[in-house]
Order: C-alpha cells, then structure tokens, then sequence
C-alpha cells in the first residue's frame, strides 16, 4: 500500500529566505516553495535561483517538497519548470492548467531536462479547466496530484466565498470524480481569512467530505486544523483495528458475514481500515525529530 499524507501543503514565499527556513521546523506535511503569486515580478528571477539552492540544501526532513512554477504563457515559466527539474525538489507545480496539451508542454520540458519521472501537481483554476478536467487528470501517470485554486476559480466564475462554497459546489465535485476516476491526489483550494479559526476548520470539513485529500494552505497558523480533520483521528484507528480484528476471526472461522457494532462489514471497509492504520503510522514517522 503506496500511502503519502498530504493533509496540510503550505504554500511558502520564494522570495522570503526566513519563510523558506522556517518551513524546516512546520508541522506541515508538504511545502509548496512559490514563484509565482507570492512573488513579483522583479523578484521572480532571484526567487527562481533561491528556492533551488533550497532544495539542494535539505533539512526538510521528510515533508514533501514542491516548487510552484509560474505558469507557461508569462516570460517565467518555461524556465522555472526546466530549473526545478533540475533540482530535489520532490515535483513541480503548475498554475493555471486548462487542457491536457499544457500538462504535456510542462512534462516534455521536465523530460528535456533530465526529470522524466519528476512528478507534475495541476492547478484547476479556471472553469476550461474544470471542464477539461478527465482529460487533463488522464494525460499521463505522472500527473499525480491535482489542486483547486478556488480564489481564482471564484473570481472567473463570479460567485462569492460564502461558507458552503455553493457555486463552487459542481467544480469541486467534479475534479474529485476525475481525481478518483484516474487513481490521483487532490487538494482543496486556500482558506483566505486567516483570523476565522472556526471559519476554517468548518472549510477543512466540508473539503473532507467532499472527497479531497488534504487542504493547501497560506499560513502555518491553519496547519493545525487541517492536519486534525484530514488525518484519520484516534477514534478512526480504534475502530479500524476492530474491524480488520473481526475480519480476520470470521475468516479464521470460514464465516461470511462480519458485524462490529452492529455495522456489517465487507471487503471495502477492510481495505478502508488498513489505509487508515497505514496512513496513520506513516503520519507517525513524518514529523519525528
């Protein structure tokens, strides 16, 4: 079982030198360096140098570690994706994707230089992007981890952040079908006020219950309530191990039928158990000293 925690990615600023140091000691299971939003466009050349050496510095331990290109239309682009190729960085990160063919564009320059295994993380961002989502989680197995940029993706469709996300609603359910349908990850978009804790944990519940698999974040203050919402909690690994228990008895017994209180249990909700039992310890062994 193949299992990568991604409850909490923190976006951080490469062009900030402390940020990126800070983010060594972050309970945040991966670390998205950017050279894109966060950065000006004066800055984007020296942010593109600094977030490699970065990289080829370590000291991250085992957080995953991912630089977010600037997209392929701007000046930046094309060489940001070349330069983390090149890097240890653990992927790129590309904005703004709106069809298979600019999925392809990025993995080609990635393949020319030298990464031809590198992994690719996709941001939906724009409702051709949505639309075309099957096709562009589809494209290639390297594209492994599809993420929602909801404040663009909000402004392009011209609905308000309101708490249920009610005209996000069609997009965010979509993207998850297409993320489930091709065996990949997915991310719910930012959480932009960063004072409404409550605010936020609500969103990190809902996106859970939505299908994804972890949030992206803005700030290290949010990392602690994603990392509880979408990390099996100590009740999830009780009943798991309750339930692959009963399993193995009734197997051991040749009987067909398993009930742990009083739920009947099949093949799927073992399956389910063991991923959260492993999930849980690999989270264990992620943020050790």
């Amino acid at each position: 079982m193949s299992i990568r925690p991604r409850r909490s990615v923190l976006y951080m600023p490469g062009s900030n030198q402390r940020a990126l140091e800070k983010a060594k000691s972050l309970a945040a299971d991966t670390v998205v360096l950017d050279l894109e939003d966060s950065v000006g466009p004066e800055k984007k050349v020296g942010a593109r140098e600094q977030v490699v050496k970065a990289a080829a510095s370590g000291g991250y331990g085992k957080r995953e570690l991912i630089i977010r290109a600037n997209s392929l239309d701007t000046s930046w682009g094309e060489a940001d994706i070349q330069a983390i190729a090149g890097s240890r960085a653990d992927g790129v990160c590309l904005p703004k994707v709106e069809t298979a063919e600019q999925a392809q564009a990025a993995l080609a320059i990635m393949s020319a230089a030298g990464a031809p295994n590198m992994p690719l993380w996709v941001m939906i961002e724009t409702p051709l992007g949505v639309l075309n989502i099957q096709q562009i989680a589809a494209v290639d197995p390297r594209v492994e981890v599809i993420v929602m940029g909801t404040t663009d993706l909000a402004k392009e469709l011209r609905v308000p952040h309101t708490p249920d996300r009610l005209g996000l609603q069609f997009a965010l359910s979509a993207c998850v079908l297409a993320a489930r349908a091709n065996g990949k990850e997915i991310l719910d978009g930012v959480y932009l006020d960063l004072d409404d804790e409550a605010g936020f944990a609500n969103a990190c519940e809902q996106g859970r219950d939505l299908g994804f698999d972890g949030k992206t974040l803005i700030h290290p203050k949010q990392l602690a309530s994603a990392n509880n919402v979408f990390g099996p909690s100590k009740a999830d690994i009780v009943r798991a191990e309750k339930i692959i228990t009963a399993w193995q008895v009734a197997e051991a017994e040749g009987k067909g039928v398993v009930v742990v209180d009083g739920k009947l249990v099949e093949g799927m909700h073992v399956d389910e158990a063991r991923r959260h039992l492993e999930l849980a310890k690999i989270i264990a062994e992620l943020h050790q000293a």
